[in-house]
């Protein structure tokens, strides 16, 4: 089965979103939030949100009647990371200044727009 456009976009902002978790972890990204519990507790509060878009993942690639919920969801989650680090920017942090730090951040706002605009419409 060849993926559609939808899928294919989900596949990928998929992709750069967990990329940008591995660079967040680079960024000490728990330090900008100011979490209690450092590294430890960013790992734990990883575990269900890489979980949610893994379980999407499977909904997409299913084409179950879950799939428009998970792309939206997946693309909220991308334009909500975009403006979270937008706003640590407006701010003053140097954090994920890197060129593939704001490549990434790009990258997600113009993956979550276009996954949010290849949906059809709703029968």
């Amino acid at each position: 089965m060849k993926p559609d456009l939808p899928q294919t976009l989900f596949l990928l902002n998929t992709c750069v979103l967990l990329t940008h978790q591995v660079d967040a972890a680079y960024w000490h990204e728990w330090e900008l939030f100011h979490l209690p519990g450092g590294n430890q507790l960013n790992l734990i509060l990883n575990l269900p949100m890489i979980g949610l878009v893994l379980m999407c993942f499977f909904q997409v690639a299913n084409q179950s009647h879950q799939a428009r919920r998970c792309h939206q969801l997946l693309a909220g989650l991308g334009l909500l990371t975009v403006a979270i680090h937008s706003t640590f920017f407006l701010i003053g942090h140097s954090a994920f200044l890197q060129p593939v730090s704001l490549l990434l951040l790009a990258a997600t706002l113009i993956l979550s727009l276009l996954q949010l605009g290849s949906l059809p419409a709703r029968p």
